[in-house]
């Protein structure tokens, strides 16, 4: 049954954890209605689901390939169905897998590019099809392009791409008032960034920002709210929310 409401709808991609989900709960606060898209592991989207509805919310689970086309289209159709339409994409799944150039795994090149490129291209072209008149549609980056860390060759070309995606997709939505931007993280405290580090190099990582700490997923969740609700005079940008490490 298709709800009726002028709340906002959104769909956020990866959704059932990390920063994706401290974005769906920070949307639903804001009295959007919310998909939380899934990839594998429907548990943790429903998890989600169940505390935004705890707090007041309403959100449904949707799941699906980001790099389908086919999967995608039938996640914004359920979005549709649920809700009435969709005014917010917020494209945060993604893949990093980290290590020399000269040394790099190409099956890891081409799965974690299959994610990160394929898939925001797929999502962003359902959005650009779908998103109302009014929308915003947000893409993840990383400040990673700027700090040029040793071993993130791979992961950073990949979110060059979702730059270019991201500021040309802008211009190309003219006439619409639908704003396109990506937002570039950099050190942030959940499990994909911190797997795999020493303590040593988490301390170390934290001090570099003049904040003096690493964010967190709710500091970039804040970000994205801005750009999805109030922020509608920021359009083609990629903002570097990062604590001032750049």
């Amino acid at each position: 049954m298709t709800e009726t409401t002028h709340a906002r709808v959104a769909l956020v991609t990866g959704g059932s954890g990390g920063i994706g989900r401290a974005v769906a709960e920070c949307l639903a606060q804001d009295g959007q209605r919310v998909a939380v898209h899934y990839a594998g592991n429907q548990t943790r989207a429903e998890e989600t689901v169940q505390a935004i509805e705890a707090a007041g919310g309403r959100a449904i689970a949707v799941g699906g390939d980001v790099a389908d086309e086919n999967e995608m289209a039938a996640a914004f159709d359920q979005t549709e169905q649920a809700f009435g339409g969709i005014d917010v994409v917020v494209n945060t799944a993604g893949l990093m897998v980290l290590g020399p150039l000269a040394t790099f795994d190409l099956d890891d090149l081409d799965r974690m590019h299959r994610t990160n490129i394929r898939g925001t291209f797929v999502v962003s072209q359902q959005a650009a099809r779908r998103v109302r008149n009014g929308g915003a549609i947000v893409n993840f980056s990383t400040s990673v392009s700027k700090l040029q860390f040793p071993g993130y060759a791979a992961y950073a070309a990949s979110k060059g791409a979702v730059n270019a995606m991201t500021l040309i997709l802008a211009r190309e939505l003219r006439g619409r008032d639908i704003t396109v931007n990506a937002v570039a993280p950099g050190p942030t405290a959940t499990k994909l960034f911190l797997d795999g580090k020493d303590q040593a190099d988490i301390d170390n990582l934290a001090k570099a920002p003049p904040l003096e700490r690493l964010g967190t997923p709710d500091d970039i969740a804040e970000v994205v709210a801005f750009l999805a609700g109030p922020g509608r005079w920021v359009n083609g940008q990629i903002l570097y929310a990062n604590g001032g490490i750049i």
